[in-house]
Formats: C-alpha cells, structure tokens, sequence
C-alpha cells in the first residue's frame, strides 16, 4: 500500500507531496482509497462533504468505530502526515483479520477531505462541514490562490457542490473515532516508545495581516518619503517570535504575498499569513495580542494601514478521558507504559471531538520534522502502530 501511494503528487524539485484538495494528485488519492476498499469487501461511500468511508458491517448501524486521517498535503510536505493514518488503518484491518476477530460493532476507515486547507486556507473543511462547524456559506466563500472558488474546484472535480453541509445523522451513528498519526514533535524520541496516546491539542488558529502602503519607486523615493509596508511586516514578524519565546508557546508567519512584487518597486500591501498555538486559551490570547499591537505600533510609524483578520480558530481539544484511559488500558498501561502527550498540531479527530468520543495515536518520529519532505518514521515503528491500532480497534468494535 505504501508503495502505491508514495508516488501521487510528489514533486521532482522538492521530493515533498502536493496534494491539493480537489486537484488531479487529490482525486489519485481517492482513488486508491476507493480501490483498497474494494479490494477488502468494504462497503465504499463518499458522503455528501467529499469525505471518504470504506465499511465494514452495517453503514447505517450505530455506536460505530471509525478509523483513518487524511490523504492531502501541505505544499511540499512529507509523506506520513495523514497517510500514515489511512494506510495503518487498512493494515490495522489486515491484522485483525487474520487473527480471525469477530466484530460486534460497525467499523469503518475514513479518509477526511482538504485536512491540511492548503489550497483554500482554512484546516479541516471536510470534518468542519461534516460537524457544522463550517457554514455552507463560508464554505462557498473560501477561494484559492488562483481566485477558484471552493464550488468551483469540486465542480471541477466531478463533484456537486450544493450537497455540501452539517452531517448530524452520520456523527450520530458513530461511538468512538480513533485516528493514529505520524508524531510531530520529539517527545516520543526522547520517551524512547514507538507509540503514543494524545491528551489533548493546543489551541490554535490563523491570522491575516494585511498592510497597506504607498507604491513607490524603489530608486527614487527617499527614504523620509516611503510608507514601505515591508517593514511593517518584517517587525511583525520579528514580534511574533518575541512574544512565542516569551509565553512558552509558538508563532509563525510561514505565507507572505506582496504587491506589486516587483524587485525595483516599493510594495503599496503587503499580506502574512500567521500561524499560532499554546498550550492554553489565556497564553494564546497574550501573544495575538501582542502581535498586533506590535503591528499596529510599528504601522503608525511607517504611515502603514494594518488589517487584522481571524481567518480560523479551534479551541483547546481535551480528548475524552473514558475513551483515553481504555486505549491505555487495551496498549498495557495508564500512561506509565504508553505515553501521554499534548500535540500543537490540529487533526480531525479534534474537530470531530465536540460532536463523537475521539482518541489518537502517535507513531514516533525520530527528527520531529513534519510538515516538510525530511518527516520520518521507522519502518518498525510504523509496525507498532499498527499492531497498537489493530489492538485498540479489537479493544473496542470487538467486544
């Protein structure tokens, strides 16, 4: 399976994956989705938000275990993050098989559409649609770099948009949603395990800082004379890592677009993308706040309008202790054994967590590099967390 799926979307300069949602790399992913489910007996179903489901028993049963992760990329990312879930999760399923388990429950593997919003910006469109936290209007609103619309990009894909929307019915069928994924961080490194159980995921979300300026030339303005927004954004920037370092937690302006971008032209907007999370609500607060004061300060002085737009938010996500402590008690231990970590990164199985008892597991990854193409994971490790998702889903849908 690994195989078969490394290939799609990788690009030949950077060796990392662009798969983008609703494009031709996404739509090979879905289709080897759609084939290893096949391939098992399942029972295939794309739901009305574009997400993938691949069952076993009854898709219209209740107090289901679901399984899987996401199969798109951020631009130039590694292969693990997201894919990792979805194949353990067919391996999980291989492994239970043959040791001739006898599932009392409906179990299914889910692939959840344009996790990483790489191409239109906001993280989890098709679990947030799904659990009503995405509207059906700001969804239609959302464009890419290219100015394609959301509707449009699924259109394009084969897809119809006006389905789109809140899925009550199918979150209500489900009991517990387990999702293992690749570590992003090096706590297990350092732990020495190969495998892990979330505790719960920072509070994060992303900013839009628009500064506007005077377009200039770049030879002949004076200095005394600019309102340059570049050094708005460069001090902002400077700021953001100031205020992380200072509250423990993390900032990063990691997109910038700049008009008119020309080398010999001072910019008239200049547009950063920010990225920021802490372990807790108050922290995060501080340091957003921070930020744009910093912004705003520093705009004041170089005749610099500063914008300021949340474009997502997702609150701290404590998984569900109960579901928590039986995945520990199904791995052999009570945190002492299986480690316990937080995560700053965002998943689905957090966004899924307000509406369905979810857990996650962590699969060591020795560099915690990720969301670049040096991301790792051992070929052993990737074993234990497989055989530690096949124990927890026999744990659960086999009782």
């Amino acid at each position: 399976m690994w195989a078969e799926l490394l290939p799609i979307g990788r690009s030949s300069d950077s060796g990392g994956y662009r798969r983008y949602a609703w494009t031709a790399a996404d739509a090979d992913c879905r289709a080897w989705f759609k084939d290893q489910a096949l391939a098992r007996g399942l029972s295939y179903e794309l739901d009305r938000n574009g997400n993938q489901w691949a069952w076993l028993g009854d898709p219209l049963g209740t107090d289901a275990v679901v399984t899987g992760s996401h199969l798109d990329s951020v631009p130039d990312g590694g292969a693990f993050d997201g894919p990792l879930g979805v194949v353990s999760s067919f391996a999980a399923l291989d492994e239970l098989r043959s040791r001739g388990a006898e599932f009392t429950r409906p179990l299914a593997i889910s692939n959840f559409g344009d996790e990483e919003g790489a191409r239109f910006g906001l993280a989890c469109v098709g679990s947030r649609l799904t659990a009503g936290q995405l509207t059906v209007d700001r969804a239609h609103q959302l464009k890419d770099g290219a100015g394609v619309s959301l509707p449009d990009a699924m259109e394009q894909a084969g897809y119809d948009p006006a389905a789109i929307g809140a899925d009550p019915q199918r979150l209500a069928r489900i009991g517990a949603f387990v999702e293992l994924h690749v570590e992003q961080g090096r706590a297990l490194d350092l732990s020495g395990a190969p495998v892990g159980i979330a505790s719960a995921i920072w509070p994060h979300g992303r900013w839009r800082y628009d500064f506007h300026g005077e377009a200039n030339h770049a030879g002949t303005t004076r200095l005394v004379d600019r309102r340059d927004p570049m050094l708005t954004y460069a001090e902002t920037v400077i700021a953001a890592r100031r205020q992380a370092e200072l509250a423990g937690a993390v900032a990063t302006f990691g997109k910038v677009s700049v008009e008119p971008n020309g080398v010999n032209a001072i910019p008239s907007l200049v547009r950063g993308w920010l990225d920021s999370r802490a372990a807790d609500q108050s922290t995060l607060d501080t340091v957003i706040a921070g930020i744009e004061q910093a912004a705003r300060e520093r705009g004041e002085r170089d005749g610099v309008d500063v914008r300021v737009t949340r474009e997502s938010f997702t609150p701290v996500v404590e998984f569900e202790h109960a579901l928590r402590d039986e995945l520990a008690k199904i791995l052999g231990g009570d945190g002492s054994t299986v480690p316990v970590l937080g995560t700053g990164a965002g998943h689905d199985a957090g966004i899924l967590s307000a509406s369905v008892p979810t857990a996650m597991l962590f699969v060591r990854n020795p560099t915690g590099v990720s969301h670049s193409p040096a991301e790792t994971a051992g070929e052993d490790d990737c074993l234990a967390g497989v055989t530690a998702l096949a124990d927890v889903l026999e744990g659960l849908a086999c009782r």
